[in-house]
């Protein structure tokens, strides 16, 4: 297969530890091709989808610390993106308008012959953080509004709660407001923008000292490790981007309970790749966009994730 990858500037990532270059180098060792584009080099033309992409090659002993992990084995060229065996969409948030255009891009592409992982459409409508409310069943108690006395009423109500922005990433703007906070009310002004942004409020889960477990699932089956983010003292963050630490562990009982729940119906949806948020025994958040921690998994247990998912991706792209 000639797989292609829509991600960041390959000079920016961290090979050592990024899952989009742990699925490259799963796929390569299965005798694939890889070649990039940027976001920015997805066009229409003349209503066809089309990138302004690069062929790269793997360095086998590269260093993945460094810049020198791979080649590009060719220069720009632009190919209509039915011409892929498949579209990896691995573009990190922001979540922004440019995002979404590039969301419609891959849709069009689908309806036009070409397969397209995860879903434009799919990753569209699965905002990472309000696609908890559909399953209610296994969230803790959660609010979204822009309405300040609205939060105030649900902060009263459970004493200890976090709030934070919808489009956040790596732990930004959360905010854990306890029962005598006496800046609850500007933190809500903030994220709020006085009344004009709407945001989340869940009660605070204790079991967080533990970890921000992530689950993935791949091709509609639970990968069986987590990797329990755990805060650092004093934090309420587990996010290994606010300096949480990263320890894999078998899913619990409940962990299988959610992520078996789930599993099927994102992967009916068009979610080859889902990563879910669970503290304790509910679901913060389900992530669609570049689910991470492959690398972590992979190296503290004998579950290697990268090649779990480019088998899962040649049964979708083949089956």
């Amino acid at each position: 297969m000639h797989v292609l990858f829509v991600i960041d500037p390959l000079e920016g990532l961290k090979a050592y530890k990024d899952s989009s270059v742990a699925m490259m180098r799963a796929l390569v060792a299965r005798g694939h091709s890889i070649s990039v584009v940027h976001q920015g080099d997805l066009f229409i033309d003349a209503g066809v989808v089309k990138a302004s992409s690069r062929s790269i090659a793997l360095h086998p002993h590269g260093d993945l610390h460094g810049h020198v992990w791979w080649d590009y084995t060719s220069d720009f060229e632009d190919h209509d993106l039915t011409q892929f065996a498949c579209v990896l969409m691995r573009k990190d948030p922001p979540f922004d308008m440019e995002y979404v255009y590039s969301t419609h891009l891959l849709e069009y592409a689908q309806a036009l012959g070409a397969k397209v992982y995860n879903h434009g459409a799919a990753i569209r409508n699965h905002p990472e953080k309000l696609a908890i409310t559909e399953f209610a069943q296994f969230t803790a108690p959660t609010l979204v509004t822009r309405n300040i006395a609205r939060i105030k009423a649900f902060h009263a109500q459970h004493g200890d709660i976090i709030v934070k922005p919808l489009d956040g990433m790596g732990g930004t703007g959360v905010f854990r407001l306890k029962a005598d906070d006496a800046n609850r009310s500007a933190i809500l002004e903030t994220l709020t923008d006085d009344g004009q942004r709407t945001i989340m409020a869940q009660r605070y889960i204790p079991e967080i000292v533990d970890g921000d477990k992530r689950i993935l699932l791949i091709g509609g089956e639970p990968v069986p490790y987590a990797l329990a983010r755990i805060p650092l003292a004093g934090e309420t963050r587990g996010n290994l981007a606010a300096g949480g630490r990263g320890v894999a562990q078998p899913l619990t009982e409940r962990d299988w309970q959610i992520a078996n729940a789930l599993a099927p119906v994102l992967y009916s949806r068009g979610l080859l790749l889902v990563g879910l948020d669970v503290i304790g025994s509910f679901v913060t958040e389900i992530n669609v966009t570049s689910p991470t921690c492959f690398v972590e998994i992979t190296e503290q247990t004998d579950f290697d994730v990268g090649e779990r998912f480019a088998v899962a991706l040649e049964a979708a792209v083949h089956g």
